[in-house]
């Protein structure tokens, strides 16, 4: 099954949004906090979000940097569902 966003789509996303890089067909951010209590908190948020979009990034936690990982391996591609949850993942930091 295709991605339904253009490679000119995922361009454009990245440009406006700091901090993400594409790997493949993947994209990821690592987020980093004054501590682990600020950190553990965020990953809550992320959580919660992807429970009610029911799509999940990989987390990854050091101490005060978690690293997420979006990308829809049901379809092998990335897909507006990983964009859309990576700018909510951006509203959690301020």
């Amino acid at each position: 099954m295709p991605t339904d966003l253009t490679p000119q789509q995922i361009d454009d996303f990245l440009a406006s949004h700091p901090g993400w890089e594409r790997n493949g067909e993947e994209i990821r951010r690592t987020f980093v906090f004054a501590d682990f209590n600020e950190a553990m908190g965020f990953v809550t948020r992320v959580a919660m979000a992807s429970d009610v979009a029911d799509h999940h990034p990989d987390i990854d936690i050091r101490w005060n940097k978690v690293t997420l990982v979006l990308s829809t391996h049901d379809q092998g591609a990335l897909t507006s569902k990983d964009l859309d949850l990576a700018v909510t993942f951006d509203g959690f930091t301020g």
